[in-house]
């Protein structure tokens, strides 16, 4: 609803297990014009599991998700992995972000994660919010005034 408000599309990196439980939230995000990507299926550190294991979850999660579109969980995903990714889904797209909002930090207040954003987000930057339990009450709080902010500068909000 925020995003609508601003007119805003967005990429929606999801999580396997997540669009299992709640198939109708992940159908809305579609309905609504927003793209969506992969997460894995249950946020796997890449540099914690086993090849075979990150893998797995990956092309477990895309049978739900069928993106070609993955951001890795925390950023992090081995050499061994990603070769074995790119072999078996050759249009598989690694998207990072260029400024993570870490609006799931509880040390940070919702005006800290405002202003990590807009000191750091500029024209074409792809910028990481959350929308987690963990996340909530830091994004709730920054996203409509991160989205106000650039509106007001003539910015566009558009999904990959």
């Amino acid at each position: 609803d925020i995003l609508k408000r601003y007119g805003a599309k967005a990429t929606f990196f999801c999580i396997g297990n997540n669009v299992r439980q709640f198939p109708q939230t992940f159908e809305l995000i579609k309905k609504e014009g927003h793209s969506v990507g992969c997460h894995t299926f249950n946020h796997e550190n890449g540099w914690k599991t086993s090849t075979q294991n990150y893998v797995d979850s990956v092309l477990a999660a895309n049978e739900l998700i069928h993106s070609n579109l993955f951001r890795p969980p925390h950023g992090k995903i081995k050499r061994s992995e990603l070769k074995k990714l790119s072999t078996l889904h050759s249009k598989l797209k690694i998207v990072a972000w260029t400024v993570i909002a870490y609006d799931w930090d509880h040390a940070l207040s919702p005006e800290d994660v405002y202003q990590n954003v807009i000191r750091n987000a500029g024209d074409g930057s792809i910028v990481t919010f959350h929308d987690s339990f963990k996340a909530y009450s830091n994004m709730i709080s920054a996203l409509p005034r991160v989205l106000d902010y650039y509106s007001s500068k003539g910015f566009i909000f558009k999904a990959l």
